[in-house]
């Protein structure tokens, strides 16, 4: 019973084993590509700064996406 269990555990771990070993999938030459405008987040990174300082004044501190700060202006 446990041989029946060990083994489907072992094949589906299989895969996730193999992956830790791989090398990086981008190579050093096709990082250009990554680079492409076409990628980024954002069509406009200039409106996309301004829209960050509004939601920061709007919480009412400094990094209010996740960076350190706080509410009172002590920093």
């Amino acid at each position: 019973m446990v041989k029946r269990v060990r083994l489907p555990v072992l094949l589906s771990l299989l895969p996730v084993l193999a992956a830790c070993g791989t090398q990086p999938w981008v190579k050093p030459y096709e990082r250009q590509h990554l680079a492409d405008p076409i990628m980024s987040f954002d069509r406009d990174p200039l409106a996309a700064g301004y829209s960050a300082h509004v939601y920061q004044v709007r919480e009412g501190a400094r990094g209010a996406e996740g960076g350190g700060g706080g509410g009172c202006g002590c920093n």
